[in-house]
């Protein structure tokens, strides 16, 4: 039999034998029992994984099915956007470890806003896309709308015209997701560049803060997503980085349970993926196991932490992810030839 259909799938059964990349074969593949026996997955997103184009793998699985709800932060959210828009205007500082003080300074002048190795050009993207936003705000504020944060992005995204993408709009992630309609919650979304923008618009009286749905809401709306989303096998929980893009969701669960006094289901699946230790006493940092004292995850929930750099390692789990989805069969053959 030819594995030809399924490279990295092989690649990682072949070589991932121990430490943190026998947890990503062991995530990988508990990932992949859980979706073909029917399950789903949400996805929790923090770190600058769209400046660093997650995107061309997290669009095209959000498009097989194997993603089903994302947490995100307003930055993720947005940055999706300006890859789409003004990919050709970012710049790539590859040697960044060495750049001086004098040297940032001359990227502000040329007004760019670096993130670690890339930078995202002022007037191509936040400026460009403001031009477009601001003017929904404005006529929400004028009709006494009001929407979730990701709904006016989910508009924004889907309303601008193919012959204006400078990014690969099948590596778009946020695109991908808008004509999924994937039910997200992007919490603490104040915290983003264009939550700034919304609130000096406030602060001038040109908009109304109440047309933003709020954090409470996010959950409120969330408790009857999970419901749904958590119903047959169970919904997964794979998460990237810490901080609240995590935390927030993750909470739904006992919420349910002892806010609201319904049955729940536990999430049926942990994965996170970080490149700081986790430890006690730092919920965003803390073991799997501290989850269950939270009544989060059980003691029977498949649990994975991979201490590693999440721009190596997401790609390559939903990368073999693909690789099962589209020829299912061959993997469970080449899964079972490896005695997993």
């Amino acid at each position: 039999m030819s594995d030809a259909q399924l490279p990295v799938l092989d690649f990682v059964l072949t070589n991932y034998k121990n430490f943190n990349a026998r947890a990503t074969r062991d995530a990988l593949l508990s990932y992949w029992r859980h979706i073909s026996s029917g399950g789903r997955m949400f996805w929790a997103v923090a770190g600058a994984m769209s400046s660093a184009q997650l995107g061309i793998t997290l669009a095209p699985a959000i498009r097989a099915g194997l993603i089903h709800g994302l947490s995100v932060t307003g930055a993720n959210l947005e940055e999706s956007l300006f890859r789409l828009v003004a990919h050709h205007g970012y710049k790539d500082f590859p040697n960044y470890r060495y750049l001086t003080k004098s040297d940032d300074t001359k990227i502000l002048a040329d007004r760019m806003r670096r993130v670690t190795d890339t930078s995202i050009p002022e007037d191509e993207a936040f400026r460009a896309v403001e031009k477009i936003i601001v003017p929904m705000w404005q006529r929400a504020t004028a009709n006494g709308e009001r929407r979730f944060w990701h709904e006016y992005f989910y508009e924004v995204i889907q309303a601008i015209e193919p012959g204006a993408y400078e990014g690969d709009p099948e590596a778009c992630w946020l695109l991908a997701a808008a004509r999924a309609k994937l039910p997200i919650v992007v919490p603490g979304y104040e915290d983003s560049t264009f939550g700034n923008i919304f609130a000096s618009y406030v602060k001038t009286g040109e908009c109304d803060a109440r047309i933003v749905k709020s954090g409470i809401e996010y959950m409120a709306d969330f408790y009857g997503r999970y419901q749904e989303l958590s119903a047959g096998e169970g919904i997964g929980f794979f998460q990237i980085g810490g901080g609240i893009a995590g935390d927030f969701p993750i909470c739904v669960v006992p919420s349910i349970k002892y806010d609201l006094a319904q049955p729940v289901k536990p999430w049926a699946y942990f994965c996170q993926i970080s490149d700081s230790t986790t430890s006690y006493g730092s919920y965003s940092g803390a073991t799997p196991n501290e989850k269950i004292t939270w009544d989060k995850l059980t003691e029977t929930t498949p649990m994975f932490v991979i201490e590693s750099d999440a721009t190596i390692v997401a790609p390559l789990v939903l990368r073999a992810l693909l690789e099962c989805k589209r020829h299912p069969a061959e993997a469970e053959a080449l899964i079972a030839r490896h005695g997993m």
